[in-house]
C-alpha cells in the first residue's frame, strides 16, 4: 500500500511535539452503567472493534522522498510534502491491546483524565489510546479517547471514535471523482492559471504574516494564561443547557457560537477577579479554529484548518457589552473570511517545505504564545444518542491540545440538548481549574438574569 503523505498542517503538528508539549486532542465520555462490570465489558468491546477499523491501524513514519519530476507547474511552485516529510501507513504489528486500557475504579473522572492527558502518545505505534475508567459508584464509567492531531482533527477523531461505539446509522459520504491521469509534462494551457494561483498564494501568505505581526501589538493579556511548559495537565468540565443559550441568543441576537464564546470571556473575568488579579483593560487573544474541510469528503484525514483571531472582552464588567463585543468581532472575522487575517496563520503551513517543518518545528512551537493567548474551539457531535455495549453516553467533554507557553485551552461540544465545556490546563499553572469550570455555569446564569430583566 502506498503511504499516505501527511498534509502540511499535520506535519507541523507532528514536528512541534515534545515530551512536555504533547500534541494530542482528547474526549472524555461518561456512560451510565447497568452493572459494576460494565467498564470491563466496554474495554473488551473497544479492543475487539478497534482491530477492524483501518484508521486506527495507521502509524506515522518519516519518509525521505526525492521530488516528483512529473509535478504540474502549480504543484512545483508550492513546497513539496514528500522530501523530509512523514506518512501514515498500516502498522503490521498492530495490537489493539496496546491502545485500549482498563483502569482501576475512579471517584473523579476528570482527575484521572488530566493525569492521562499529560502522557505523550507512543510515536512508534498508531498514535491513539482509549482509557476505560470504571466508576466507584458502580453506575457509571468513562472512556478517555486520545488522538494525535497529526492522525486526526476533531471531525476525524469523532469518526474514529464512533467506529468503536455501538453501530448507528450514519450518512455515507459521497466518493470524490477520480483524479485525471497525470502525464510526464504539465498542460501548457494551464500555465497562466497555475502561475496566477501561485502568486495569489504568495500574496495571501504575506497578508497573513502582516496580520500576525499586527495582532501582537497593543494587546493586553494576563500572565494567568501563559506559563512555561511543565508537562503536567489538569482537566475540568462544565455543562450548560442549550435552551438557556438559545434564550440569551434570542434576547440579544447573534449566533449560538457568539454566546458560547462570550461565556468564556465572562468566566475568565470571574476567575481572574477571584484570584485577585486585575482585569481592567485585559483582552486576551483567542484563536477560534475554522474547518476548511469540504463537506462530505470521502477521506477526511488531513487537517484542513484556518481560524479567526479575536480579543476576548474580559476587561468589560458588563455581560451584555461583552456579548456585543464578541458578536461584532465574529462578524468582522466572517466578513473577512477564514483565508485572511492573523487567525489564518495555520494556512502558512501549506507554504513551508516538509523539511522546513522538520527543522523549524521547535521554533514554531515556541512562537504560539506570541500569536494567541487561549484556544477556544468547537467540536461537532452527532445529534443522535451514542452507546457503548448498550450503555448510553450521557456527557462528553472535548479536550484541545495545549500550545507551548499557554496554560489553558477550551473546547466546546453540544450533545443531546446540553453544551459541554472541556477545559485543559497546565496543572501547575492552573491548580484552580475547577473554579473556572464553575464560573462558566455562573456566567450563563448571569446572562439569563440580565436578558430577562
Amino acid at each position: 500500500m502506498t503511504p499516505d503523505l501527511l498534509a502540511p498542517l499535520d506535519l507541523a503538528f507532528w514536528n512541534i511535539e515534545s515530551a512536555d508539549h504533547p500534541m494530542h486532542l482528547g474526549a472524555l465520555g461518561v456512560f451510565s452503567a447497568h452493572s459494576p462490570t460494565a467498564g470491563a465489558h466496554a474495554a473488551d468491546l473497544l479492543a475487539a472493534r478497534a482491530a477492524a477499523v483501518p484508521g486506527l491501524r495507521m502509524r506515522i513514519r518519516d519518509v525521505w522522498r526525492p521530488l516528483d519530476l512529473r509535478l504540474s507547474l502549480a504543484q512545483a511552485l508550492r513546497p513539496p510534502v514528500g522530501f523530509g516529510g512523514a506518512a501514515r501507513e498500516p502498522d503490521p504489528g498492530f495490537d489493539p491491546l496496546n491502545h485500549v486500557r482498563l483502569h482501576a475504579p475512579a471517584t473523579d473522572f476528570h482527575a484521572e483524565a488530566g493525569r492521562l492527558m499529560q502522557r505523550p502518545l507512543q510515536r512508534n505505534r498508531p498514535p491513539w489510546e482509549a482509557h476505560v475508567l470504571p466508576g466507584e459508584d458502580g453506575v457509571s464509567f468513562a472512556v478517555l479517547f486520545k488522538f494525535h492531531h497529526a492522525l486526526a482533527d476533531g471531525l476525524r477523531a469523532l469518526t474514529l471514535a464512533a467506529a468503536v461505539l455501538d453501530p448507528m446509522d450514519m450518512p455515507t459520504p459521497r466518493p470524490r471523482p477520480a483524479a485525471a491521469a497525470r502525464g510526464p509534462l504539465p498542460d501548457v494551457r494551464k500555465l497562466p492559471e497555475a502561475l496566477r494561483g501561485a502568486l495569489s498564494d504568495v500574496g495571501r501568505a504575506l497578508d497573513i504574516g502582516t496580520s500576525v505581526a499586527r495582532s501582537s501589538l497593543a494587546t493586553r493579556s494576563t500572565p494567568a494564561l501563559t506559563a512555561e511548559p511543565t508537562g503536567t495537565r489538569r482537566t475540568a468540565g462544565a455543562v450548560v443547557d442549550i435552551d438557556d443559550v438559545h434564550l440569551v441568543r434570542k434576547a440579544v441576537g447573534g449566533t449560538v457560537n457568539d454566546v458560547l464564546i462570550a461565556v468564556v470571556a465572562g468566566a475568565l473575568r470571574r476567575w481572574l477577579d477571584e484570584r485577585g488579579e486585575g482585569t481592567d483593560g485585559i483582552a486576551p487573544r483567542a484563536l477560534i479554529p475554522v474547518s476548511r474541510r469540504r463537506p462530505r469528503a470521502a477521506h477526511p484525514q488531513g487537517n484542513r484548518l484556518s481560524g479567526y483571531l479575536m480579543e476576548l472582552p474580559v476587561g468589560d464588567a458588563d455581560p451584555l457589552r461583552r456579548l456585543a463585543a464578541v458578536r461584532a468581532a465574529m462578524d468582522r472575522n466572517k466578513d473577512a473570511g477564514p483565508n485572511r487575517g492573523a487567525g489564518a496563520v495555520a494556512l502558512l503551513a501549506d507554504h513551508v517545505p516538509a523539511l522546513g517543518h522538520r527543522l523549524g518545528g521547535p521554533l514554531v512551537a515556541q512562537a504560539a504564545r506570541l500569536w494567541f493567548d487561549i484556544l477556544v474551539t468547537s467540536v461537532p457531535l452527532p445529534g443522535i444518542g451514542l452507546r457503548l455495549g448498550g450503555h448510553p453516553l450521557t456527557e462528553v467533554y472535548p479536550f484541545a491540545p495545549l500550545a507551548r507557553g499557554q496554560s489553558l485551552a477550551v473546547a466546546i461540544s453540544t450533545y443531546r440538548g446540553q453544551v459541554h465545556y472541556g477545559l485543559v490546563a497546565d496543572a501547575k499553572a492552573v491548580p484552580d481549574l475547577n473554579r473556572l469550570a464553575r464560573a462558566v455555569t455562573e456566567e450563563v446564569e448571569t446572562l439569563i438574569t440580565v436578558c430577562g430583566s
